[in-house]
């Protein structure tokens, strides 16, 4: 029995968990060995790799990839890092499709803040490569490809090479590249190229701006996150995850972008969305405020109406998800499961069930599949808007 029945959900974040060094094979081989220098935190083979896959190696343990679908995490979950073993994984879970994004190169290994231009070009072209791969083996598993905008010149070939492998979205990150704005007219050709192939912009986390260090520091032990290190969110780093969303939007909707390509959609994944009614109310007030500014008298509509026409994002499910609704707009909030992550919890499904008590069978079918077959565009064909099990039923 699969974990969603007669009924179309599609899941706008799912996650490849690569082994370390998985991309290295995707990287061009000139760039190779610099980048394995660079990245090696997280690209050198460690002895839990090899253990990771003996264990889906024993029959003993596959014989529990059911029972356990939602309870394995990680490494142990199925399909996490073995694309062959996925589409059973997505039939039990019965999501009519996921997107899907990697683990590892959220962030592109921090590259791009190195100031390491050519390998931050290198490592996004190794991604697109190494996640269109990953899905090839079911089209119902939806690539992402990731587009570093630290190089204007170059930013646009990176998105037509990763729309020409298949990817269905272009992520870049939340926070501003180096030098620039992610407004800066030089990159309406990546923007123009996504609206001409009918595939969304992603923001996903882990690319926005970390907390400083120096918040740490209150002269106490030091926080660790849930997994017992420090790479991860705790209570206080989780604060800073709408900031670099919020600026980057903010400039992308008052400079003209979400303007000049109306068509164009994008979307915020695993960033949240409390943050969002505050965010649209705050830019309309902006604009009222500073309304002669010929920029902002040139737009459109309010920039709360422009967000709702273009813009979608995923709650967290321990988010009052009915109330963001309400306040944002019935057109903008996704079901996501982040699978195989452990943040995702145990029973995804339930907890946004539980949020959404109360509210019409309309804004809840806009939420679990209207919106992301909006969101989506052409990068999800038609004949997976519906289950395939409903579609015969009917």
């Amino acid at each position: 029995m699969a974990y969603v029945e007669g009924q179309t959900i599609h899941d706008a974040d799912s996650h490849v968990m690569e082994l370390p060094g998985a991309i290295i094979p995707y990287v061009e081989a000139s760039r190779r060995d610099e980048f394995m220098a660079k990245t090696a935190a997280k690209n050198t083979l460690v002895e839990w790799s090899a253990k990771a896959q003996a264990l889906h190696d024993d029959p003993e343990f596959r014989a529990g990839d059911e029972a356990n679908l939602l309870l394995r995490k990680n490494f142990q979950a199925m399909g996490s890092f073995r694309n062959a073993d996925r589409p059973k994984a997505l039939d039990l879970l019965g999501f009519t499709s996921q997107l899907v994004f990697t683990t590892a190169a959220l962030g592109n290994y921090g590259l791009e803040e190195m100031g390491e231009v050519e390998l931050a070009v290198a490592g996004a072209r190794a991604h697109n490569r190494m996640m269109t791969d990953f899905c090839s083996v079911d089209r119902r598993l939806l690539p992402t490809g990731y587009v570093t905008l630290v190089d204007l010149d170059r930013a646009a070939d990176i998105a037509r090479e990763a729309i020409e492998l298949g990817c269905k979205g272009l992520i870049i990150p939340s926070r501003h590249p180096p030098r620039h704005s992610p407004s800066h007219v030089a990159l309406d050709p990546v923007w123009a190229m996504a609206q001409e192939a009918g595939i969304p912009i992603l923001f996903h986390v882990g690319g926005e701006e970390k907390m400083h260090e120096a918040y740490f520091d209150n002269g106490g032990p030091r926080v660790l996150d849930f997994h017992g290190g420090a790479e991860n969110f705790t209570s206080t780093s989780f604060m800073t995850i709408p900031i670099s969303i919020w600026q980057t939007l903010s400039v992308l909707v008052i400079d003209g972008v979400f303007d000049r390509f109306p068509r164009l959609k994008w979307g915020a994944i695993e960033l949240g969305a409390s943050w969002l009614p505050s965010l649209m109310r705050f830019m309309d007030s902006g604009a009222a405020a500073f309304g002669k500014e010929e920029r902002l008298q040139k737009l459109s509509a309010k920039p709360s109406e422009i967000l709702r026409r273009q813009f979608r994002v995923t709650p967290y499910p321990h988010e009052d998800t009915a109330w963001i609704i309400a306040n944002s707009g019935e057109e903008m909030c996704l079901f996501s499961s982040d699978f195989p992550h452990v943040e995702g919890g145990r029973n995804p499904l339930k907890r946004f069930n539980d949020a959404l008590e109360g509210v019409s069978e309309r804004v809840q079918r806009r939420f679990y599949r209207d919106n992301f077959i909006d969101l989506m565009g052409a990068g999800l064909d038609a004949s997976l808007h519906d289950h395939p099990a409903l579609v015969a039923a009917a």
